[in-house]
């Protein structure tokens, strides 16, 4: 995997570090060298004390009280750290949603004097990660898609009548064509008499963004690799004619941009998880004129971060946790290294407890896809996927209003058909909505459960295992068993 980052280069020669409450190993590394480069750091600070917000039932009111307590914390106690910055004259971005300054251009100076300030808790690296694959374009027509026949979507379709009304998706990923035909009247900016970019679309690439073909800070929805277009063309996309790729159809969705020309890093996932939290306008001040009613209900999530390329473990925890406690549910796709027991090793998917991780199956073969990444989680051991859904050569919507299927394959197309079971059952249920643990038990309960042929740990009986979770997911009996109660 290509980095762009030579300081990565010393990585097999970190020693164990006695400060490693403070700083990561790529951080250890330059403070150890003489080297005058200059690095994209991450600058963490405590986080802000919430526990007041538990006491409130109401998720909207919950919502809102947070985004307040969570931007006058990060405004108070990076002041001092923000000061330091402005007089280095570096470039940087505040977060609230974690306490966390993304400095893009800083050195062995400046990390030492960060390190003196007793506010700062942790400096990490904030690398360029490329792991995007080339994929293959193709044009067609199929109608329904058999994946989606496969789990029972258009069973659900045809009885309920409903394809994800009032359910608002989100996609962050190396961006979006907003105007493709299966996926311009889902968006949610717009409209017959026009559109706004506003509230629906940020782009968290701010600089360094020569070699893409969006730029930088794009005002309107661009997609410079496809895969973006991709993933969500598999959550709501529907040509309202014969391209029939979308699991939630009707659901609106908004979106993000976190990778450049496929490189992504951890800052610029937090700031999309950010800007679905609280969604805000083009050059806006997101501290202050953020829109929690305009959130996202769903996130789906087709990257991971590596350890050794920026991601310690532990970044997004405090985000997924307060995404969780105000009904957003997070569904993330456990990543393509299997099928090594143990290869669910990259944050977002291998922290298990607050997202909805998916594994990669073959529906047209039923068995599981080799490379889809086994459980249990690295990071805590935990069993993982959650369950699978069909990611072996996916046919979905591409650039230039295109369709693509050979070739598209992956835990990144697995994971969109169970957001797209998200906002599918919580347009039928509306009472389910914003439960986020409640639906992960109905369509972990609801599938059809497998036993792996081979262990990672447990035993070859175990429902759930580290091979298919509690197994492929049933869009149709998940809704059934929604409405029992």
């Amino acid at each position: 995997m290509k980095i762009i980052l030579s300081l990565l280069l010393f990585l097999l020669a970190v020693p164990a570090f006695s400060q490693s409450e403070k700083v990561d190993p790529l951080v250890w590394q330059l403070l150890h060298s003489k080297s005058e480069q200059e690095v994209p750091i991450l600058v963490f600070l405590d986080e802000a004390d919430l526990s007041e917000t538990d006491l409130i039932a109401d998720k909207k009111l919950k919502h809102q009280r947070m985004y307040e307590i969570l931007t006058w914390h990060a405004r108070r106690t990076q002041f001092e750290v923000r000061q330091q910055l402005d007089k280095a004259n570096l470039e940087y971005t505040s977060y609230y949603i974690t306490n966390m300054i993304a400095v893009y251009d800083s050195n062995i100076h400046i990390v030492r004097d960060l390190l003196r300030n007793e506010k700062v808790r942790r400096i990490s690296a904030n690398p360029e990660i490329e792991s995007l694959p080339p994929f293959q374009k193709s044009v067609g027509s199929f109608g329904v898609e058999s994946s989606l026949e496969y789990i029972g979507v258009k069973k659900v379709w045809d009885k309920y009548n409903k394809r994800g009304e009032g359910i608002v998706v989100a996609g962050q990923d190396t961006g979006i064509e907003w105007n493709h035909p299966a996926l311009i009247k889902q968006y949610r900016g717009y409209s017959k008499d026009g559109v706004d970019h506003n509230y629906n679309w940020h782009d968290a690439i701010h600089k360094n963004a020569s070699s893409n073909r969006c730029g930088a800070k794009a005002q309107a929805p661009c997609d410079d690799n496809g895969h973006g277009t991709h993933t969500l063309g598999t959550v709501v996309g529907d040509d309202h004619g014969i391209n029939q790729i979308g699991v939630a159809p009707r659901a609106k969705w908004i979106g993000c941009r976190n990778m450049d020309n496929g490189f992504g890093t951890p800052a610029r996932y937090i700031e999309c998880f950010e800007f679905f939290f609280a969604p805000y306008a083009y050059g806006a001040d997101k501290f202050k004129d953020a829109k929690v009613e305009l959130a996202a209900d769903v996130i789906n999530n087709s990257w991971g971060c590596p350890a050794s390329e920026g991601c310690a473990g532990d970044e997004f925890i405090p985000v997924l946790k307060r995404l969780k406690d105000v009904g957003i549910m997070v569904v993330v796709s456990a990543g393509n290294e299997g099928p090594a027991c143990s290869s669910i090793a990259n944050a977002p998917a291998h922290n298990t407890e607050h997202v909805l991780s998916v594994g990669a199956y073959d529906h047209r073969y039923d068995r599981i896809a080799g490379f889809s990444s086994r459980g249990p989680s690295a990071f805590n051991g935990r069993i993982g996927p959650n369950v699978v859904a069909p990611g072996v050569n996916i046919r979905s919507a591409v650039p230039g209003k295109q369709y693509a299927q050979w070739g598209w394959s992956g835990t990144s197309m697995a994971g969109p058909h169970v957001a797209g079971q998200v906002a599918l059952m919580w347009s039928i249920q509306p009472e389910l909505q914003g439960d986020v643990s409640r639906t992960a038990g109905l369509i972990m309960s609801s599938a059809t459960e497998k036993k792996a042929t081979r262990s990672c740990g447990e035993a070859l009986s175990a429902i759930p295992n580290n091979t298919y979770g509690f197994g492929v997911v049933d869009v149709f009996q998940a809704v059934e068993k929604s409405l029992e109660n």
